[in-house]
């Protein structure tokens, strides 16, 4: 980081100067919710469809996920509204499934506690207007964050909810229905929760997790993924969420408390163990909850801000102008 004088009387000090964090622009596609929350974003048969919470409030029991589809990141229609009757459904996850279909997941927040509070459901498309009914996955009260496919087997990390031991478990499916305990204790150094789930070209897992109020935790693993080396990073985030790019840098989209409340990218280098901001996107308050997809050599992102007043879905196709040179993870 570089630094700079600053003159204090007759004497000068050296202070830490920031890097410069370009900003992004982006497009509003859908605020007619109340409160509009919790996106993620996927490329399906040529078209994007994102997804996210549609409710009355940031927390409220009428929670329904909607899921909106664009042939070309301008134009955006509804096509689906996914309610239930016993919960608050709430951070629906896209992903393309190993045999070509569109999976939903997400999290109910139930009307009815006598037993449980948590139940993660799944949902299935081929077309992503019709959908299955919910089906039951993982554990009560472990939150199943996001899915990722990979050589055919669905992994996700979920997170103890509704009480204690505070911990996260990695889960492992051969048809992203009936998931197994792959690990019992991923990590339980904290508040453990919210999580970005990858594979490397040379099969090592990456696993970027959120620790509420500490700074975030980078987990490394090669198969078959029981053994994790853990590191703490340099910051605390939240809604993480980390793609892959074709010449094999990682980019996260996270939100980042210091200074004020923004959702950003920023450069995860494995060998450093560093989150390094590189573009902000237009956000503050209740924002963050990105998805991203590299679409025809270029980046998408969808992700909720409150900057404009209520909480809106927004849309941004950052050029590769702010792909500074950073090193390629080894």
């Amino acid at each position: 980081m570089a630094t700079k004088l600053i003159q204090r009387g007759k004497k000068f000090r050296a202070v830490a100067k920031r890097p410069a964090v370009r900003r992004a622009r982006a497009q509003r596609i859908w605020q007619h919710g109340a409160h509009n929350a919790f996106t993620d974003l996927c490329e399906f048969k040529g078209h994007f469809y994102c997804v996210f919470r549609e409710a009355t409030a940031h927390i409220s029991p009428d929670g329904a996920l909607r899921i909106l589809k664009s042939p070309d990141g301008q134009r955006w229609q509804s096509v689906a509204l996914i309610q239930s009757p016993i919960a608050d459904l709430r951070d629906g996850k896209l992903v393309v499934t190993a045999d070509g279909r569109l999976q939903l997941l997400g999290a109910g927040a139930l009307h009815d506690r006598t037993h449980y509070a948590y139940q993660s459901y799944v949902w299935f498309s081929t077309d992503g207007q019709q959908w299955t009914d919910a089906i039951e996955v993982g554990e009560s009260n472990v939150w199943i964050w996001r899915l990722t496919w990979h050589q055919g087997i669905a992994w996700a990390v979920g997170y103890q909810c509704g009480g204690k031991p505070r911990l996260v478990r990695l889960y492992r499916s051969e048809d992203g229905v009936n998931f197994s305990v792959w690990v019992q204790v991923l990590n339980n150094q904290g508040y453990t929760n919210e999580s970005a789930l990858l594979f490397l070209p040379d099969d090592r897992a990456v696993c970027l997790l959120r620790r509420d109020p500490d700074v975030a935790l980078l987990g490394i693993a090669s198969p078959p993924y029981f053994d994790w080396h853990w590191q703490p990073l340099n910051c605390r985030i939240g809604g993480p969420q980390c793609l892959l790019l074709p010449d094999g840098r990682l980019l996260a989209a996270v939100r980042l408390y210091d200074r004020h409340v923004r959702t950003s990218l920023a450069w995860l280098d494995l060998d450093t163990v560093t989150l390094t901001e590189a573009l902000q996107l237009p956000s503050a308050g209740d924002t963050s909850y990105a998805g991203m997809v590299w679409h025809r050599g270029r980046l998408a992102i969808s992700y909720y801000s409150s900057h404009q007043g209520r909480s809106a879905i927004y849309f941004s196709r950052p050029r590769l102008s702010f792909l500074t040179d950073k090193p390629r993870n080894s």
